[in-house]
């Protein structure tokens, strides 16, 4: 099983790309998790419908070879970053040539604020409705991030939090065995 993650920050040193590292630590065996990049994308407009980028058409093949997609968002301004909704934008379009329709996908981020990321996972879960996605429920994890909790590495230091993030783990794995993506 592989499972693509986007990460919705640009920053290098971003605490969601260290959460979805923290992640994909805690796959069982024949799960791999891999980062989806999306700081490559030029800004999307329906005028490169006609004659698609080669970075539009790597990031559409990289999305389309994935088993599901776990959207890992910060949260700005209360919605998701620019950037991911220009990611999937460039991943809807052209019409009818979507790579997201019946993928299994999951939602989760982290922020320093006391909700986690609770407004954006909901405004990116109305967007993945839209699209056809099979995102997965439950559990919702907004995860406060803390000083030392989880290492660059992605080393989960916090034992309390290690509980929460193995039990989201093992119900995307479950979810993603349960909706598998239908060939055409």
């Amino acid at each position: 099983m592989r499972i693509g993650y986007i990460v919705g920050s640009l920053a290098q040193n971003s605490i969601n790309r260290r959460l979805a590292r923290a992640l994909s630590t805690l796959a069982p065996e024949g799960v791999e998790f891999f980062e989806i990049g999306i700081g490559d994308l030029p800004l999307y407009s329906w005028d490169f419908d006609a004659d698609y980028p080669a970075a539009a058409l790597d990031f559409k093949e990289t999305v389309s070879g994935a088993d599901a997609i776990l959207f890992v968002t910060p949260e700005y301004s209360r919605s998701i970053p620019a950037a991911l909704k220009n990611a999937i934008e460039w991943g809807a379009r052209p019409w009818g040539q979507a790579v997201w329709g019946g993928v299994p996908a999951a939602v989760i981020g982290t922020s320093p604020g006391g909700t986690g990321t609770a407004m954006a996972q909901q405004h990116l879960r109305n967007i993945l409705a839209h699209l056809d996605m099979k995102t997965m429920g439950q559990p919702e994890s907004f995860i406060q991030a803390r000083e030392g909790a989880i290492a660059d590495s992605g080393e989960i230091q916090d034992e309390t939090l290690l509980p929460v993030l193995q039990g989201f783990v093992d119900a995307l794995v479950a979810h993603v065995d349960a909706n598998a993506r239908v060939s055409a």
